[in-house]
């Protein structure tokens, strides 16, 4: 019976009747609509049939495919791409079950034009906004089709670009159908990325055939898989949550390291361009995170690898600081210090290490391939903290400051002891340089903020190391920090300016802020380049950056009572260089001279007082005759001819306080002030064993008991507004601690050892009879009727106080 209903058309099912008549005898003819459009009224009218049509469709399908009967497999999809786009109702399930089977069947086969039509069938299926989420649904096997098809080897090129473009297609259409859904999370997992992100990359990567302008012109009709892949990845990473970006990264790293793509990294440095521009913003730091875990994985890699994973950290720190950083700022400090470290580790050991002639190359190379990677951390550390954030970017310059390592300081980051004093100055230099490029468009409001105390302090420190090129990197950190308004190219090298007017220097009144830091950090500026004007290895880019400190600070800083402080300084050089009481070479006080010369003309004209323009502009007239070789445009020549010694009876060459003060005698300038000699101060510095400190012995701290206490005919003094502003202005006082401070300093050294003895034990028993009252006032027991027991000279004594004589506190008494 079941056989002869098997054989009658009429007795099968309609669904099955309705699947037949889409087909037409001849497949050329192409799937007939009419009957097509009858099957999908039926399919919409009863959707509990769709998963009986679906396994109809996916038997005839398979046994089309068997058979090689393509073009019934080509009908076949198409109808099953209608049925998807026309029904949407609960039943769709089993049927998208069906049609899954199907494109797993085409992607299966090795024909090409199978895996193309199976690829853009899931591609319009992945379109497909489903009303109900899916439990059971897995797309394990597609993301393995998918991501074989993208590495396609097959000998025709135009045919292996359309498998590996619909590769793509496929990935890009499981990524749109995965990633919205919560149920299918998976998609995220490490076995599922592993597959995905190298197949893009592999396709980005082999981009040689585009590179042709005919070939690209022919590409815009035609798919390029290349830009394709790179679609389809900025998709994928657009789409990633917080939770999934390290399963994103990490097969990037390691796609680059199994294909050797750091060395040269012309691909893995726009790979993470495209990387931190597709991503959200506040997951950039993730990617940085994972570049510096790399880079500790390849720690003991080559150099050229380290300095490609460098310069793609580079290129993330650079994009990530316009946006959001998160906490990884100082990790990123650390983590390159410690490469940094690890470089001139590399470098200076392997020198040590390899004494032999035939491994001198081989050195050479090793040392030249270090510094590649040296020059790669600098850079990356001065453009990182160069794109923060004003407010982030000073406490980078602390944070990178407080690394540096200076003689007789603690590192707490930076073992200097193995690397020495050759490695120790190579940090130095590494460091300062990635300062002047953080620094290098810093424009602090004041200079409180631009140069605190805890950064003022260390970088002075530094600007006294016996080393010249070291004081160089700190003047150009100072001026890239006080030049707010962009005047140090205009007085770039030491010269005697002729027309300082032509030159435009941009100024504003000084701010309040930035006159109480004069007041409190000045003397500290004047000190440290007082000192490093008499430092015997300085040459003429020494003498050009200290010209332009003292410019700046003039054109930035300086009110009237600067100016007067900048002028004592300036002559105090001068005394300096004619003393010579530390034996200086000539040059040096030659240059010192043309220094002074420089900067008082270049004052001069700043202040615009017509006396002190003249009396500056006669010296440099009669240097200019007699002693040409104290000007900055002759001393620095090569065949300058110097003298022996300067003549100090000369008194035409020099600038005389007189004829300034003469000068300055005008409203608002302090002239008596100016006839007090400068004497730098002196500080815990000095007694380091870095540098040639002035000051031989060890810095003692002495108190000091003032003798000079006010005449009654001084309180008595009328108050008056004059004498409110001499009680408020107390440079004065200042100047009068400061000397007395340098005469205690000429006692304890030169005085003979039996009166400092003296002196010190006759301020020890004060102490001692001081604190003997005070422990008999707190120690002894109160007054008693009975009577207390007290010592003296060896000899008990009692003493009987009455009671009225007693003194109670008030809340003992009743």
């Amino acid at each position: 019976f079941t056989g002869v209903c098997g054989c009658c058309g009429p007795l099968r099912p309609r669904y099955k009747r309705l699947v037949d008549n889409i087909f037409p005898e001849d497949p050329k003819d192409g799937l007939v609509k009419s009957d097509m459009e009858k099957l999908t009224f039926y399919a919409v009218s009863a959707p509990e049939k769709l998963d009986r049509i679906g396994a109809y469709l996916a038997e005839r399908l398979s046994r089309d495919v068997v058979r090689h009967r393509y073009g019934y497999v080509v009908i076949a999809m198409e109808a099953l791409d209608q049925l998807l786009m026309a029904c949407h109702s609960q039943s769709i399930k089993p049927f998208v079950e069906s049609f899954l089977h199907m494109v797993a069947k085409l992607l299966e086969s090795r024909e090409p034009d199978l895996q193309v039509l199976g690829t853009n069938s899931f591609v319009k299926f992945a379109n497909i906004e489903e009303d109900t989420p899916s439990y059971h649904r897995r797309y394990d096997f597609f993301v393995s089709q998918f991501s074989a098809m993208c590495h396609s080897t097959h000998e025709d090129p135009e045919t292996r670009s359309r498998i590996r473009v619909a590769g793509i297609k496929g990935l890009q259409g499981v990524v749109r159908k995965t990633v919205n859904d919560e149920l299918q999370a998976i998609i995220w997992e490490p076995q599922h990325m592993d597959k995905l992100i190298p197949s893009m990359l592999f396709n980005m990567q082999d981009n040689e055939d585009s590179e042709s302008p005919l070939q690209n012109i022919a590409t815009v009709c035609e798919e390029n898989p290349a830009s394709l892949a790179e679609s389809c990845f900025r998709e994928l990473l657009g789409r990633a949550a917080y939770g999934n970006m390290n399963n994103a990264v990490h097969p990037v790293l390691v796609h680059l390291d199994n294909h050797r793509l750091w060395d040269p990294n012309d691909f893995a440095v726009p790979c993470f361009r495209i990387i931190m521009y597709s991503i959200q913003a506040q997951h950039s730091h993730h990617v940085i995170q994972q570049v510096l875990s790399h880079l500790d994985t390849h720690s003991k890699n080559t150099p050229r690898v380290r300095a490609g994973i460098v310069q793609v950290l580079l290129e993330t720190v650079a994009i990530a600081a316009k946006g959001s950083i998160g906490p990884t700022v100082l990790e990123v400090f650390n983590t390159l210090l410690k490469h940094l470290r690890m470089s001139v580790d590399f470098e200076l050991g392997d020198g040590s290490r390899r004494n032999s002639a035939s491994s001198l190359s081989s050195t050479r190379t090793k040392e030249s391939e270090e510094r590649i990677v040296q020059n790669a951390i600098i850079q990356t550390i001065g453009f990182f903290g160069g794109n923060l954030p004003d407010y982030q970017r000073a406490e980078v310059m602390m944070f990178i400051m407080g690394k540096v390592p200076v003689y007789g300081t603690p590192c707490h980051t930076l073992d200097t002891v193995k690397i020495g004093h050759q490695g120790t100055k190579r940090i130095q230099t590494m460091l300062l340089s990635s300062l002047i490029m953080v620094t290098s468009e810093f424009k602090c409001k004041t200079m409180c903020a631009g140069l605190p105390m805890a950064f003022l302090e260390p970088l002075c420190s530094i600007s006294l190391m016996e080393d010249s090129e070291l004081r160089q990197l700190v003047l150009e950190i100072l001026h890239n920090i006080i030049d707010r308004h962009d005047n140090r190219a205009k007085l770039r090298g030491i010269r005697i300016i002729p027309n300082v007017a032509a030159l435009k220097i941009k100024r504003e009144k000084i701010s309040k802020q930035d006159v109480v830091f004069m007041k409190k950090h000045g003397q500290q500026l004047y000190r440290h380049i007082y000192l490093g004007c008499k430092e015997e290895d300085n040459v003429q880019k020494n003498f050009e950056l200290l010209f332009t400190a003292l410019a700046l600070i003039t054109i930035e800083l300086a009110n009237e009572e600067v100016m007067i402080d900048l002028m004592r300084l300036s002559i105090a050089l001068q005394d300096m260089a004619l003393a010579n009481e530390e034996n200086m070479p000539v040059l040096i006080r030659c240059g010192i001279m043309a220094l002074v010369a420089a900067y008082l003309n270049f004052l001069s004209q700043m202040i615009a007082n017509p006396p002190f323009c003249q009396h500056v502009s006669k010296v440099i007239e009669m240097r200019n005759l007699d002693a040409p070789y104290l000007l900055p445009e002759h001393v620095f020549r090569e065949k300058c001819v110097l003298p022996e010694s300067l003549d100090r009876d000369a008194v035409g060459l020099y600038f005389q306080t007189a004829d300034l003060a003469e000068a300055l005698s005008v409203p608002g300038y302090n002239v008596e002030r100016l006839a007090i000699p400068y004497i730098p101060q002196v500080t815990d510095e000095d007694r380091l064993p870095r540098r040639k400190s002035f000051v031989d012995t060890i810095s003692l701290q002495v108190d000091i008991l003032s003798n000079s206490l006010p005449d009654q005919s001084q309180l008595a003094e009328e108050i008056t507004f004059e004498t409110l502003k001499k009680a408020i202005d107390t440079t004065g006082l200042e100047e009068q601690e400061r000397e007395r401070r340098r005469q205690v300093m000429e006692k304890f050294q030169k005085a003979p050892f039996e009166e400092i003895a003296a002196h010190c034990e006759s301020k020890a028993n004060m102490l001692h009879d001081r604190l003997a009252q005070i422990f008999e006032l707190t120690i002894r027991p109160p007054p008693s009727p009975s009577g207390t027991v007290t010592v003296t000279s060896g000899h008990a004594q009692y003493q009987s106080v009455p009671v009225y004589e007693m003194k109670f506190p008030d809340l003992c008494v009743y």
